[in-house]
């Protein structure tokens, strides 16, 4: 393979917190770009408090979930309250392809790092902002986090029980989901700059994003005037069956299955050994099948009961049948097909522990990913400003006295 990694040209000042923005640096870092997280002791990053802890010992530099979620970027701390540092920020900026910011509109600004003030030192800068719900429009300044930003889209409203209230997500699923687009919409801003010599200013809206799950949904009020609702595990548009998730042997151990065409379903009886209830007219089609769902899928988790999940959807599989085992947490890091592509891998912490973090998602067939941990607080900083910058040792040492670098 290539020692050359396909963005190890590019440098991202990455001020993105929390998950969302730094997981737009984990996915350019880990295909080659120098990410670097500007940080500050003044305001302890969210992540960087939450347990498990390393070997037990609390502190902002011990999170496990921390080094997972911000894998791939570097760090340096700076107290952008104190006007030095801002002017340092912009110093490291003028050498940076691109800057990467999830605050809410205006705070760049108020920081005095607004995309009107970097292009007078970087002219072609890309700057990228993820706010919640975008630069302008009547929510620009609504608070809210991944878990709360889902049901400004749409999407709880359509997730829950059949015939039950909403569920929401229970997890910001929403800032990985962005945070990987995000590194897209850089990208193809930066391609836009190697052909025009033109920067620009990337205005993405976690929300827009994230309504985009709700898409068929949309469709069907606006095709069809109905308003969707939660529905389980039945199909949205109801017009396949069976399409859920039914329980295996073994202790809350479940198997996925859907049917899509008659075929599907005439090889998933074969597999059921042809029992008699499934010739009768009620399970004749697919609108019968769905009509009398209900029934259907009690029969077939009377059925899969019996079975372990994977055995049952390897061969349900082979007959040509959608179904698959219904993984839990514990089961990630033993799967077989996780552990061949190296979905979770485990590493070495520079400060002294093991620990396991996502691998690449994105693969090249010419190079291998660079997988680092997550940062310890300005473990970048003499890098950055000493060889980056050129930054004298007597300069440094009183910028951290001083608590500039901080």
């Amino acid at each position: 393979m290539s020692e050359q990694l396909p963005l190890s040209n590019l440098r991202i000042a990455n001020f993105g917190w929390v998950w969302a923005g730094p997981v737009t640096g984990q996915t350019l870092g880990f295909l080659g770009a120098d990410v670097v997280k500007i940080e500050s002791r003044t305001r302890i990053d969210l992540t960087r408090t939450l347990p498990p802890f390393a070997e037990g010992e609390g502190g902002p530099d011990r999170s496990l979930s921390n080094h997972a979620c911000w894998a791939g970027n570097g760090s340096i701390t700076l107290n952008l309250k104190k006007p030095e540092a801002v002017e340092l920020a912009k110093e490291f900026i003028a050498g940076c392809d691109a800057v990467v910011e999830n605050f809410g509109p205006g705070v760049m600004h108020k920081m005095g790092l607004g995309y009107d003030e970097l292009v007078k030192v970087k002219p072609d800068i890309v700057l990228f902002s993820m706010p919640a719900t975008g630069q302008y429009g009547a929510l620009k300044s609504v608070r809210t986090y991944g878990m709360s930003l889902t049901s400004l889209t749409g999407v709880d409203s359509i997730t829950g029980y059949a015939d039950g209230p909403p569920v929401p997500f229970e997890n910001a699923f929403a800032d990985p989901y962005n945070g990987i687009l995000g590194a897209f919409a850089v990208l193809t801003a930066l391609n836009y700059r190697d052909r025009t010599g033109k920067g620009q200013h990337i205005d993405h809206s976690q929300q827009e994003a994230v309504m985009q799950m709700a898409g068929p949904a949309f469709m069907d009020y606006e095709l069809n005037g109905r308003v969707a609702g939660p529905l389980g595990n039945r199909h949205p548009l109801a017009v396949d069956a069976p399409h859920g998730v039914f329980p295996c042997t073994g202790d809350d151990r479940w198997i996925s299955i859907a049917v899509t065409n008659d075929d599907e379903w005439s090889a998933l009886v074969a597999a059921m050994d042809s029992p008699a209830w499934a010739s009768e007219a009620a399970f004749a089609d697919a609108s019968a099948r769905v009509a009398n769902i209900e029934i259907l899928h009690e029969k077939i988790g009377a059925w899969t009961a019996t079975h372990d999940d994977r055995v049952l959807a390897d061969s349900l599989q082979k007959a040509g049948v959608a179904a698959a085992p219904v993984l839990n947490v514990g089961d990630l890091l033993e799967d077989p097909h996780y552990r061949a592509r190296e979905t979770f891998v485990e590493v070495q912490h520079p400060l002294g522990f093991k620990e396991t973090i996502y691998g690449a998602y994105v693969k090249t067939s010419r190079t291998e990913a660079r997988i680092t941990p997550g940062p310890w607080m300005g473990q970048d900083n003499e890098r950055v400003f000493k060889d980056v910058l050129g930054m004298d040792a007597a300069r440094f040492d009183a910028l951290v006295a001083d608590e500039v670098i901080f």
